[in-house]
């Protein structure tokens, strides 16, 4: 029962924001009494918090299944495509919940997560620099920063999403163009290689 909480309740707090669904409004979606949602749940702060670990604990398995072997540069926008793909289907609301109702948590959780997923980039942007894909006159620790910033701005704002570009355009004139500034002459031509193949695969889907 716990996990089935879980789960429906990421659903709608992604969908709806964290301040639409209060407790009486998800125990009634959820199909639940209020006794049962606070015998897994403290309160509300806790059921999120949960639900926040759920969602980059699925966000990381997905990361893990990628083809670690493949080039560099690759795999590089491979793991931002994941991020972007997403969290471009996440209502804004709910990361502007987040920030404004629940700054501690926001931090908390991030704390808690935030390292694994930054290690996670800096050693494929190491094995980059080593493997010569990537160039070795920037900073990785900054870098992975910026990407950051530039992830939060693409898919938390409206600046884009009145664009409405696809969550593939979206990645590939930002993230894309991003990684590209990065890279060596080698890890040029394998990116591009590999950016006409999500095109195609994009155009297969579509006329499908």
């Amino acid at each position: 029962m716990k996990e089935e909480i879980l789960q429906q309740s990421l659903g709608l707090f992604l969908k709806h924001g964290i301040r639409e669904m209060s407790n009486q409004k998800l125990v009634e979606l959820l199909g639940i009494s209020t006794k049962t949602l606070y015998r897994h749940f403290k309160n509300k702060e806790g059921l999120l918090e949960e639900v926040l670990h759920l969602y980059h604990g699925k966000q990381y398995e997905m990361l893990q299944r990628l083809p670690v072997e493949q080039n560099a540069a690759c795999l590089f926008l491979d793991v931002w495509h994941i991020a972007v793909e997403t969290e471009y289907k996440v209502n804004k609301v709910f990361y502007e919940d987040l920030h404004y109702y629940y700054p501690e948590l926001e931090k908390k959780v991030n704390a808690a997560i935030g390292k694994k997923f930054e290690q996670f980039f800096l050693s494929i942007l190491h094995r980059g620099i080593e493997q010569g894909d990537f160039r070795k006159d920037f900073l990785p620790d900054v870098t992975l920063k910026s990407g950051f910033v530039l992830l939060r701005a693409a898919v938390r704002t409206d600046e884009f999403k009145r664009l409405r570009l696809s969550a593939a355009d979206l990645l590939l004139n930002t993230i894309g163009t991003y990684t590209r500034g990065l890279c060596t002459e080698k890890g040029t031509l394998a990116l591009d290689e590999h950016i006409q193949a999500l095109r195609l695969s994009k155009e297969t889907i579509m006329a499908g």
